[in-house]
């Protein structure tokens, strides 16, 4: 009964995905974005058929595969098979030896970084994208240490399977690096801004109250690429000891700052009915 539940969770999450990505394709035409490409970098929980069989006119998804994943190709000759019965998986892929490694260089953590991965075209998922030709990209384990002086440790490789089948594997490598920037979004929203963590009494406002987290989040982000241009200015508080280097303020920097301004322009704000003391500011963020 669990797993069962836990299926039909999966496909609702992605038929909502389609639904939200079509409805953002259609607002990007609306736009004058025609010409433009819409690329979805996704998690492995929206690597199934529901999601990789989508077609959308210059609609494009990117997703982290299973490294056991049952792939193939084509069949040849014209006979009435499709798929060809050999099958092969993307760690097989990584582990063989006769396709060569390449190099891709992306930018990642503050700096650019070489990072080495195997392709292969045109690639069949029968469980998945069905008779829609995939790319699969092999992102090698990247090596890291703790510390100069400690030994060498190695990340977990990524298997990747997209439907873009002609843009550059620098790009949706960047692309797929680039993701990580949307789990940070998500931590700040719910450990700072504390979008889920509000109890209301209303029916409207159990989705209303999300929505408008998110909206004064990405308001507070925008204005600080606004008046900061992305980048720590010396008006920001100074960072504390354990922190080395910053080059752009965090999210936890702009609601301090925030406070601040509010406590010492609080004619600024009367006309929003906000009342605050630095005091309050400074017992509300402790809470």
């Amino acid at each position: 009964m669990g797993d069962l539940q836990a299926g039909q969770e999966e496909k609702n999450l992605s038929t909502a995905f389609v639904k939200n990505l079509r409805y953002l394709r259609n607002e990007l035409d609306l736009q004058g974005l025609n010409s433009k490409t819409l690329l979805a970098t996704v998690d492995g929980s929206f690597c199934n058929k529901v999601c990789l069989a989508f077609d959308a006119p210059r609609t494009e998804i990117i997703a982290r595969a299973r490294k056991d994943a049952k792939l193939c190709f084509k069949a040849p000759g014209e006979g009435r098979k499709y798929y060809s019965p050999e099958s092969f998986t993307p760690e097989q892929v990584r582990q063989d030896e006769s396709i060569e490694w390449s190099m891709v260089q992306v930018f990642h953590g503050g700096k650019w970084r070489e990072v080495r991965y195997k392709e292969v075209k045109n690639v069949l998922w029968r469980t998945g994208s069905k008779r829609k030709p995939l790319r699969l990209i092999v992102i090698a384990p990247t090596p890291y240490r703790l510390s100069k002086k400690k030994r060498l440790y190695y990340r977990s490789p990524a298997y990747l399977l997209t439907t873009d089948l002609t843009a550059s594997a620098q790009l949706l490598t960047q692309k797929y690096f680039d993701r990580w920037q949307i789990e940070v979004n998500h931590r700040e929203e719910k450990d700072i801004v504390g979008v889920g963590q509000a109890q209301v009494r209303s029916d409207k406002s159990v989705p209303r109250q999300p929505a408008f987290a998110v909206a004064a989040y990405a308001a507070l982000l925008l204005a600080s690429v606004i008046a900061y241009k992305d980048e720590r200015s010396a008006t920001l508080i100074p960072l504390p000891k354990w922190r080395k280097s910053s080059k752009r303020p965090s999210c936890l920097d702009l609601v301090t700052q925030l406070r601040l301004e509010v406590a010492d322009n609080r004619s600024a704000v009367v006309e929003f009915g906000i009342k605050t003391t630095l005091r309050d500011a400074v017992e509300k963020s402790a809470a």
